[in-house]
């Protein structure tokens, strides 16, 4: 692993608490399973996100329906909240502040019409939920910071996996398993939402696995700079990474597989961004179109050689792999 150590414009601190059972007594509601083990927490998470501490020092609560759930993570102060079994939602659920959802095992999954509506809030954790289906997005993002979403499989949203937009900013999205999707990751809302954006959208990527995702893994705009660091991107049908609207994109240590497009500036009508793209590797892929210059990133990090990638993050990526 190379380290890369940058001055830091604002310290950013790697978060103590992460969503562990051990931090609280489990209350168990009606219908949970007391004999299962609760989940085993993940590291704290790398890059702009590193400050988040989701529901730590709060009670944790298992649920295993709709309602338990919604409930839970509309509730007022910090909480942890472990979900074991399928969550049926019917429209987009609202997630307060101080929250961190996890799923039990591979248990943990929300499914039906509705996804999960991260809106005007901060310190979120979603980690080790199976999502799918929403008929909007699996998980929106939008009006907030601190979010960390880690270790998480997405899949079949009628709009996007996981859009975030609008003055988001602080969010680590890491080891999630994005599949069977055309539109995948947007950052950035429209192209005329500068005037919110354009101090925002700084978000790290990092050990996701990009699996037939077909474009917008991730599509920026205005975020300067975004980070997407050491992902597997395989049989990616249009496009890997946008950066447009004046976006910089720093593209590091990434295994590129069967992607004609890994990266490109501009799209669609949009304008172009930024791209710095080092140390990438290429299987039966195009090399990418960079250009211009990007923020340095404010923490320190190491980089994985990419050649590696590949089986580090399929090994480990999605649920059931804390």
């Amino acid at each position: 692993m190379r380290t890369h150590r940058r001055k830091p414009r604002t310290t950013l601190m790697v978060a103590a608490a992460t969503a562990t059972a051990a931090a609280t007594a489990a209350l168990l509601v009606p219908g949970a399973m007391a004999d299962e083990p609760a989940p085993a927490a993940a590291a704290s998470p790398l890059g702009f996100g590193a400050g988040t501490t989701g529901g730590a020092g709060g009670p944790t609560v298992r649920v295993s329906d709709a309602a338990a759930f919604t409930a839970a993570v509309q509730s007022d102060g910090p909480r942890i909240v472990e979900v074991n079994g399928t969550i049926q939602l019917g429209d987009m659920t609202k997630v307060a502040s101080d929250k961190t959802i996890v799923g039990v095992g591979t248990n943990g999954r929300i499914s039906g019409g509705g996804g999960l509506n991260i809106s005007e809030v901060s310190n979120v954790i979603v980690q080790n939920m199976t999502i799918s289906g929403s008929d909007d997005d699996n998980v929106n993002v939008q009006y907030a910071t601190d979010v960390w979403l880690d270790h998480n499989t997405l899949t079949d949203a009628s709009d996007g996996n996981l859009d975030i937009k609008r003055a988001s900013d602080a969010i680590t999205v890491s080891w999630n398993h994005f599949h069977g999707q055309d539109k995948n990751a947007l950052l950035g809302h429209s192209d005329d939402n500068a005037g919110e954006d354009a101090d925002a959208l700084h978000v790290t990527y990092a050990f996701n696995w990009f699996d037939g995702t077909n474009q917008r893994n991730p599509r920026v705009r205005f975020g300067n700079p975004v980070h997407v660091l050491n992902n597997y991107y395989d049989d990616i049908g249009s496009y890997g990474v946008a950066s447009t609207e004046d976006a910089g994109v720093l593209i590091e240590g990434n295994y590129f597989e069967n992607t004609e497009d890994p990266f490109h500036l501009g799209e669609a009508s949009s304008g172009p961004g930024t791209i710095e793209a080092r140390d990438n590797h290429f299987v039966s892929s195009g090399t990418g179109e960079a250009g211009g210059s990007v923020a340095d990133i404010p923490y320190d990090y190491d980089v994985q050689p990419a050649a590696g990638v590949k089986g580090t993050v399929t090994g480990g990526a999605g649920v059931g792999n804390l």
